[in-house]
């Protein structure tokens, strides 16, 4: 089944920690733009001339070399061996000040990646041979390695741009043209294009909602309300791992919410042996389980599930209360713009005066969403 999306890197966009940054307004655009090549490598662009202008962040790096003054520690035994105290020289080891870090690294091949994706700005190239004048010439560390830069206290006013570079450094098209790399289309390769689904609704509900006072988890473990189980069943019982949940103590002045969401890269519906379409009952149990697995620990106050589900042959919206707990199926219409994208998201857990509001209502989601 063919998935329609209008671009890729939109969702990426939303998935990203440049997103979490610093969202829409670093843009100055009414829309979240569908060039996001383009637009990342401009953000990257103007944070990189700042930086050259100001000064690039600088690391330690540990050396051993001769010198005619003594710096840091001295080795004796390599000293001794040279004979370089006759030649007024010592050879010591030291950390030396460097531009070459991880950080700048990562920058500087992001820029000559820019090159490559908007081969008509020239600006990019430029910035990168300036940064290798400055002395950025390394190799560009892993990807991987961008959660510990992000966590490092001298790397903080670096922030976005190592986001911007970040994202820069991931960005995957499918595409049929020539090229080295291809991206499977979304029928190939369901288990990578869910997961990217699944990140871009977290990335637009974490920029949403945190400053709102939600708590917006991702990828939590939830453990089965146990009684009782044979030490056998305990070792072979499977655990669950929750893709999105939402929290917030009274989030309208009615009471405490939390809000458990399953992410599906597939049609909402199937076609049913006695009638035209059915839920996918395996969703529906999933969820159902999420519920009903904490309902001992939940007070008066019952968790609702959502599943999200891309448009596929039109929008579907629909809920259901199953003792008590309410479940609701809603889809996401992945050819629309950013901001129309990032409503759906967010009318999907947005209550009306009956639980939910009615789909495509701007005025009942007006106390959630944040200004353009």
């Amino acid at each position: 089944m063919q998935i329609p999306i209008r671009n890729l890197w939109l969702l990426q966009f939303f998935a990203s920690e440049l997103f979490r940054a610093d969202g829409y307004d670093m843009v100055g655009a009414e829309d979240a733009p569908d060039d996001i090549p383009d637009l990342v490598a401009r953000i990257l662009a103007e944070e990189v001339a700042q930086r050259l202008h100001r000064g690039l962040s600088v690391g330690f790096q540990a050396v051993s070399r001769n010198e005619r003054r003594v710096k840091g520690r001295i080795n004796q035994l390599a000293t001794e061996r040279h004979g370089l105290i006759s030649r007024g020289q010592v050879n010591c080891t030291f950390d030396e000040i460097v531009t070459d870090t991880p950080s700048n690294r990562l920058v500087r091949a992001a820029l000559e990646r820019a090159a490559v994706l908007v081969p008509s700005e020239t600006r990019y190239r430029s910035l990168s041979r300036q940064m290798e004048v400055a002395g950025v010439r390394g190799a560009c560390p892993r990807v991987a390695e961008v959660r510990h830069m992000r966590s490092q206290r001298l790397l903080q006013r670096d922030r976005t741009m190592i986001a911007a570079a970040e994202l820069l450094l991931t960005l995957d098209i499918p595409t049929t043209g020539p090229g080295d790399r291809y991206l499977p289309l979304p029928a190939q390769d369901d288990g990578y294009l869910r997961r990217l689904f699944e990140n871009a609704a977290f990335g637009v509900y974490r920029h949403h909602l945190t400053p709102l006072g939600w708590r917006v988890k991702h990828g939590a473990k939830q453990d089965w309300d146990i009684s009782e189980a044979t030490d056998g069943m305990r070792a072979v019982l499977p655990g669950m791992q929750l893709d999105i949940v939402l929290e917030h103590p009274c989030p309208d002045g009615h009471g405490p919410r939390r809000i458990v969401i399953d992410t599906k890269f597939t049609s909402v519906t199937k076609a049913g042996n006695y009638r035209a379409q059915t839920l996918k009952s395996e969703y529906l149990y999933q969820i159902y389980a999420y519920l009903m697995s904490q309902a001992s620990a939940e007070g008066e106050t019952p968790s609702e599930g959502l599943m999200l589900h891309p448009t596929v042959d039109g929008t579907f919206d629909e809920e259901v209360v199953i003792q008590g707990r309410r479940i609701r199926f809603a889809t996401v219409d992945l050819t629309a713009t950013g901001w129309e994208i990032a409503d759906e998201f967010l009318s999907a857990i947005t209550p009306g005066p009956a639980g939910w509001s009615a789909p495509g209502s701007v005025e009942s989601r007006s106390w959630i969403l944040m200004p353009r």
